[in-house]
């Protein structure tokens, strides 16, 4: 008896595998022809298509694009102005004998070019200054771009795994639905020939509707993460069916503290960006000392004239020549506006300090919360495999001796409640240990060991 009862267990789950398949397969006729999915594949084409990492990308580029020698002021300038123009006019002119003489529609014609050359030779190494500021902005975009790409691989990494769990969870739902119609049958069996009352039967259908209208919600969630996983890829259509090639969550339970620790103090990009964001508030404070020195510039230019006179056909000017020279200046005083701006960047500079340690206390305090909660998930993974092994067992027997009489339909139902209980914690407890396990490669700055 004992064999047959394993077997029909085991036919159950066949089933219930079934229907599962045939749900996440897209719920239509054509779902062989979907493409099936893993996690590497779900990361690129979110790296590939998403919308808000394009535009850091953009912005990072925009960075790039400013850091030149030339925007720090390194290179020479080079002008050209060229100019053409001219006059007519009428004019009257009375000698001291009164005679008048008059001249009308008197043109003249003038014109210029010129090219000119200026650079600055020294300005207080505030163009060293600036130029390194370029290359900090650059590599702080760079950050930001990178930080971008860890949200978004932490995000597609975790929605994944709660696509799986919700899977699994729908998974669960089925096969409960499939006692509950198992169960069914066998009370229409036992009522249709006497050994049950018409109120059991009815219960038995009453508990099938209840599994199957909780099985049809699940559905919904499956679907609603499916949207959002296809949202993180930036997919065209949001709503097409998504098949995963794993069908449990892997957890990884070598993780220590003390790699983390060293990780994350070396890798992790809030720090980083804080700390780059030091040294640019650093270089601020440079490049307004270096105002206080003095500064030398060069110019030097070649420039053509030309004038000629429509009255005196004989008077027309050229000339054309060379011009050159060197700047030497000093900033004398500025109404104590260098003294002010140099006090507010060094309270910037200490601001930018206290930050930085403010970030690694809530770092450090983040990962120590995290791995405690990751470690303390990884003992409760294991009870509750146990507690699925014992309720899974439980069942089994419960079902003999219900289909012998000898347990009552309330009974049965508390024992495969308990069943379905057991799974959903053990589904609900591996996501959370996934969820930290994620946390942690994220903010040890490893999260990119996922692809």
């Amino acid at each position: 008896m004992n064999k047959f009862f394993l077997k029909k267990m085991k036919l159950l789950k066949k089933i219930s595998k079934a229907l599962l398949l045939l749900a996440i397969l897209g719920f239509s006729i054509h779902v062989s022809a979907q493409e099936v999915y893993n996690l590497e594949k779900c990361i690129s084409t979110g790296l590939k298509n998403n919308f808000s990492l394009q535009v850091a990308r953009n912005k990072s580029d925009i960075a790039t694009n400013n850091y030149t020698r030339g925007n720090a002021g390194m290179l020479p300038t080079v002008t050209s102005s060229n100019r053409f123009g001219g006059s007519l006019n009428n004019t009257t002119q009375i000698d001291g004998e009164g005679i008048t003489s008059e001249n009308i529609g008197i043109y003249s014609s003038s014109g210029s070019a010129a090219i000119d050359v200026g650079m600055t030779i020294f300005r207080g190494f505030q163009v060293q200054r600036s130029y390194e500021k370029l290359g900090q902005l650059n590599e702080l975009e760079s950050l930001k771009t990178q930080m971008e790409i860890e949200n978004l691989v932490a995000q597609i990494v975790v929605e994944y795994n709660y696509y799986i769990e919700q899977i699994s969870l729908y998974q669960n739902l089925t096969y409960a639905v499939s006692l509950s119609r198992e169960r069914l049958r066998i009370d229409e069996e036992r009522y249709n020939l006497g050994g049950a009352s018409r109120v059991e039967y009815l219960q038995s259908m009453v508990y099938l509707n209840s599994d199957s209208s909780r099985c049809a919600r699940q559905n919904e969630v499956l679907r609603t993460s499916q949207i959002k996983l296809n949202e993180l890829m930036a997919h065209r259509n949001l709503g097409q069916d998504i098949i995963l090639r794993d069908s449990v969550i892997k957890i990884d339970d070598r993780l220590t503290y003390d790699e983390l620790l060293a990780g994350t103090l070396e890798l992790n990009t809030s720090l980083q960006i804080a700390s780059k964001s030091q040294h640019i508030s650093e270089l601020d404070l440079k490049i307004i000392e270096s105002r206080a020195y003095p500064y030398l510039t060069a110019n030097m230019g070649y420039g053509y004239n030309y004038y000629g006179n429509m009255q005196n056909a004989g008077y027309n000017q050229h000339a054309h020549g060379m011009n050159y020279g060197l700047t030497l200046g000093v900033d004398i005083f500025d109404g104590f506006n260098r003294r002010r701006e140099k006090s507010n960047a060094l309270i910037e500079v200490e601001n930018s300090k206290i930050q930085y340690q403010e970030i690694k206390q809530d770092v450090t305090a983040e990962l120590l919360t995290l791995y405690y909660a990751y470690r303390n998930n990884l003992n409760l993974l294991r009870l509750e495999e146990q507690n699925l092994n014992v309720a899974r067992e439980n069942l089994e027997i419960a079902l003999e001796r219900y289909k012998l009489g000898s347990l009552s339909g309330l009974e049965l139902r508390e024992v495969q409640k308990s069943l379905l209980d057991a799974e959903e914690r053990l589904i609900s407890v591996k996501f959370q240990t996934k969820v930290a396990e994620i946390s942690l490669k994220q903010i040890s700055g490893n999260i990119m060991d996922y692809m």
